[in-house]
């Protein structure tokens, strides 16, 4: 059985902790670097630095070739768009100005096979040494992208699959048949070379609602038969009203369970079959009105962190925008506790005019990112009574655009691979 090789920090003779030169360079850890720590029972969790950039979202267009029951087009009025080869030749130019090398994510609001240059830009971001990972609703991969994405070194590639029969598939993916998906999937599982660790790895993405939620045993059933070796849930985001139904996380925004805080009794669970005998007592220690931690891991953990901070990330849409998360490179609407929140667009640069490394490294933004760290920021989520919350522009601490607040994915609501 494979096993990561044990890691090991020392004291140096001054009282300085040091660790190996292979994961300082792979984290950024330059002399004069900070690192938040957070203290547990029995470790120390150390934060990557605000200034390591490790992965850039990249977005070829916003155009799709299927209507989504879920999709942000149902309440959005932003003029659809591809990226051009200059915009993608500035990215790249960019990108080598980093070391180490950040990863790359093609995703966005669109389909990135839509696009006809994305398998070229995936071979060229390889070619430069980065990992590479791609987001496709899978109805577009057919036998030649397959081969073609294959021979570019792709190191992942994400599936959406919403439901695992037909009927369930259909009802949330319109325009979409299931048995297409699994027909490209298992084509492109059998194309790829062999051996106990076939590359590229194959990812299935789940967004979970309550017309959809009990396929999800069946979803990872059927992602195992297809090869998949990673999982991702997220909860649906609710542009529209008919969404607001639809979500899962009504009472999780409030819940002591996943609100860590010294003024609330905790329970600690240990490890134990989930079973018919257990899973009824389980449930209800969960709801019982206490902060949850579930063999040493504290379900709270989630919460008021910047996943996207978190992991070194920027993101760049189609026209070069340049953002610092996904979720701020579109002026959006969903609803939060019932309300419209409207999400203004955070716009940092161009990639065409200004380079990455420059906005990367301005300090105004080092300072924002830094703030967002430690997320100073007011708590929209778990509040949301007053008529602040109903937009990222000012929030109850005094915080202006883009106030974070009301962010789902800071709360561990809402995930992107």
């Amino acid at each position: 059985m494979y096993t990561n090789p044990t890691q090991w920090a020392e004291v140096d003779e001054n009282g300085h902790l040091v660790l190996p030169s292979d994961l300082a360079h792979r984290y950024g850890l330059q002399p004069g670097a900070r690192l938040r720590l957070d203290e547990g029972h029995n470790d120390i969790r150390l934060h990557r630095p605000v200034t390591n950039l490790a992965k850039v979202y990249i977005e070829p267009t916003t155009i799709c070739n299927l209507d989504c029951r879920t999709c942000i087009r149902h309440h959005w009025d932003e003029t659809l768009g591809e990226m051009s080869e200059q915009t993608f030749g500035c990215i790249l130019e960019s990108l080598a100005e980093f070391s180490p090398l950040p990863s790359v994510f093609f995703g966005g609001l669109g389909e990135p096979l839509a696009h006809p240059s994305t398998i070229k830009w995936i071979a060229q971001a390889k070619s430069m040494g980065m990992k590479v990972e791609l987001i496709t609703n899978g109805t577009l991969l057919n036998e030649k992208r397959s081969r073609e994405l294959i021979a570019t070194g792709l190191d992942v590639l994400w599936v959406s699959i919403d439901g695992a029969t037909p009927e369930s598939y259909a009802d949330v993916r319109l325009g979409a048949e299931l048995s297409r998906v699994i027909e490209n999937l298992s084509r492109f599982r059998r194309l790829r070379p062999g051996g106990h660790f076939p590359v590229p790895e194959i990812g299935v993405a789940f967004v979970a609602m309550r017309r959809n939620i009990h396929e999800l045993p069946s979803v990872i059933s059927l992602g195992k038969r297809l090869g998949a070796k990673h999982f991702i849930v997220t909860n649906v985001l609710p542009y529209t009203e008919e969404l607001m139904g639809e979500t899962l996380y009504n009472h999780t925004l409030r819940n002591i369970t996943y609100l860590p805080s010294p003024f609330h009794p905790s329970l600690r669970l240990p490890r134990f079959d989930i079973d018919e005998v257990t899973q009824e007592a389980f449930l209800q220690a969960l709801n019982s009105g206490v902060n949850v931690e579930l063999n040493g891991y504290n379900l709270g953990g989630a919460n008021d962190v910047c996943v996207f901070i978190e992991s070194g990330a920027m993101a760049i849409g189609w026209d070069g925008t340049v953002s610092p998360c996904p979720p701020l490179l579109h002026n959006h609407t969903s609803y939060l506790h019932g309300k419209e929140r409207h999400t203004r667009r955070h716009e940092l640069g161009n990639i065409t005019y200004s380079s990455l490394k420059s906005l990367w490294y301005d300090p105004d933004y080092i300072d924002y990112r830094s703030r967002v760290h430690s997320f100073g920021f007011a708590p929209c989520t778990p509040c949301g009574g007053c008529d602040l919350s109903e937009a990222n522009e000012e929030d109850c601490f005094g915080i202006t655009h883009p106030a974070c607040g009301g962010c789902l994915w800071a709360q561990g609501v809402i995930q992107c691979p």
